[in-house]
């Protein structure tokens, strides 16, 4: 925390205790010159005190600060001349910074009073405005304390604000991050768990073929594995676009996504078309990827339509396939698929929902719709 400059604080207790060393008399080692040297010292001694850490308790700084006081009011009274009223300024100016209010303006009150009183008996009645003036002058010091000690807290709440909005920013960062991890963590599955388990199994089903001699089993496990090689390498130019922070347009990146696919003139637009942030519309080309990958995949032969419909509150996306009209690949992929397709919707917080069409002309088939909002 921000403290007042150490060294000119000390600086400042060693002057003062300085020039009433240097100026204050008698002092001596006998009578009154050795109350004069025992005050002197008791007010160096609270003077010096006012160094002590800030979490010293407040009781006891209230007691050394009261003596001090008492022992300055001592030192004007047995004293001939000098300037150990100093003692009294600094000292109720640190009661002010150090104690709450009220303790400090009883320090300052007591410290007017003792002071006035000595200042009194020394010039006599005559001089009564004399006597408030400096009997006052005495308690004025702990306003300085108190807008001090104000001040400081002040600074203090204003750091302290600073180092946590730092951290509140460090910790929107590692949100941001980890956020940006998993999608990453989405992408890389989608692109690598379906196809890499698709070409393994067909790998291995090459493999374990060669031993029957049927090359045209051979040949027909090797050609699916080359195919899922080529839709590899597409989705994997897709997933680069995804990854990347400027935006692509949606309907031509969408069209050429199909097309890409096998499929021609099934998608299908509704509503004034907009052009949606970055973030959804990269998302939205992913959700359509996942739902034509596993369309491919679990109903192979099926007819394919895309729906994509700009509301005024929402953007709605539905991807749905019929009944497969070929032979599906079992076994593939690893069923993280619509996990990942629900994070993505749920970031943007929307809604999804998949499952199978039990009436319609795509009875039988499979649908996937994602609401987002905006």
């Amino acid at each position: 925390m921000l403290r007042h400059d150490v060294s000119l604080q000390w600086a400042v207790t060693l002057l003062i205790i300085a020039i009433a060393v240097t100026t204050v008399r008698p002092v001596g080692v006998s009578g009154r010159g050795l109350a004069v040297a025992a005050l002197l010292v008791v007010n160096s001694v609270a003077l010096l005190a006012r160094h002590l850490p800030p979490d010293f308790p407040r009781r006891a700084a209230l007691v050394w600060l009261t003596a001090g006081v008492v022992a300055c009011a001592g030192l004007l009274e047995v004293c001939d001349k000098g300037s150990g009223y100093l003692f009294a300024y600094f000292l109720v100016g640190h009661a002010g910074y150090r104690l709450p209010l009220k303790p400090a303006l009883a320090v300052a009150a007591l410290s007017s009073l003792l002071c006035g009183a000595v200042f009194y008996f020394y010039v006599g009645p005559d001089h009564q405005v004399m006597t408030w003036t400096f009997g006052l002058s005495t308690g004025v010091p702990v306003v300085a304390g108190i807008l001090g000690r104000s001040k400081q807290q002040a600074v203090e709440a204003r750091l302290q604000a600073a180092e946590s909005a730092e951290r509140a920013a460090r910790a929107e960062v590692r949100t941001a991050v980890l956020t940006e991890r998993g999608r990453i963590a989405r992408d890389v599955h989608d692109v690598l768990a379906h196809s890499l388990a698709g070409i393994n199994m067909h790998l291995e089903l090459a493999d374990a073929l060669m031993d029957t001699g049927d090359l045209e089993k051979v040949r027909a496990a090797h050609n699916k594995a080359q195919s899922l090689v080529k839709e590899s390498l597409k989705q994997a130019q897709w997933t680069v676009h995804a990854l990347r922070e400027d935006s692509l347009p949606l309907l031509e990146s969408l069209t050429a996504m199909i097309e890409s696919s096998g499929h021609r003139e099934v998608l299908t637009v509704t509503g004034a078309v907009r052009e949606l942030p970055a973030q959804v519309t990269q998302n939205v080309l992913r959700i359509v990827q996942e739902a034509l990958t596993n369309a491919a995949r679990h109903a192979p032969g099926a007819e394919i339509a895309v729906e994509l419909t700009f509301d005024a509150a929402s953007t709605s996306l539905a991807v749905r396939n019929g009944p497969a009209t070929g032979e599906a690949t079992a076994g593939v992929g690893s069923g993280m698929g619509l996990i990942g397709m629900r994070e993505r919707v749920a970031l943007l917080g929307g809604t999804l929902t998949a499952g199978p069409l039990t009436e319609g002309p795509d009875r039988g088939g499979w649908q996937v719709e994602a609401v987002i909002r905006g």
